[in-house]
């Protein structure tokens, strides 16, 4: 289900701890598959489980947890908005019901053409930036007013 590579990758984190505790790589791993995949399929995330010797349970546990993982498949751009209270006190609503409007979609859609997925974030601790949003996972964009969403918007186009 992954390449050498990916499992190269996995290998890799594996050896950052002791064997006995295999399962402390399993975010990294799941980290790796998604990259691969796009998204984590139950059997994908009971695959990555296998691979290093945990319950496919714990890693399930941990997929569903942490936003960060997809969990079906999402548009070529996942923006997550926080709206926890210190962005929501600092525009973090109006910025999320902003990007709606612009996009068409409520949190937890993909827009017609797959492009961008909307998500409602927890806290992403850049709480003097807000409000904050993340693009894949790996970005993080501050002080995200109307003219600030726009311009990022049309970076992504």
């Amino acid at each position: 289900m992954l390449t050498q590579n990916s499992l190269h990758k996995i290998d890799k984190e594996l050896t950052k701890y002791p064997v006995s505790e295999n399962r402390s790589a399993i975010m990294a791993a799941l980290r790796i598959a998604q990259e691969e995949h796009g998204w984590l399929s139950t059997e994908l995330i009971a695959y990555v489980a296998e691979y290093i010797k945990i319950p496919p349970v714990q890693a399930l546990e941990v997929a569903t947890f942490y936003n960060m993982y997809n969990l079906k498949p999402t548009g070529k751009y996942k923006l997550m908005v926080c709206t926890n209270l210190p962005c929501a006190l600092s525009g973090g609503v109006d910025a999320a019901q902003y990007i709606k409007q612009k996009l068409g979609v409520e949190f937890g859609e993909t827009t017609k053409d797959g492009k961008f997925t909307l998500l409602e974030s927890e806290c992403m601790g850049a709480c003097g930036y807000a409000p904050v949003l993340t693009v894949n996972n790996h970005k993080m964009c501050a002080h995200m007013d109307r003219a600030a969403i726009d311009k990022k918007l049309a970076e992504l186009e």
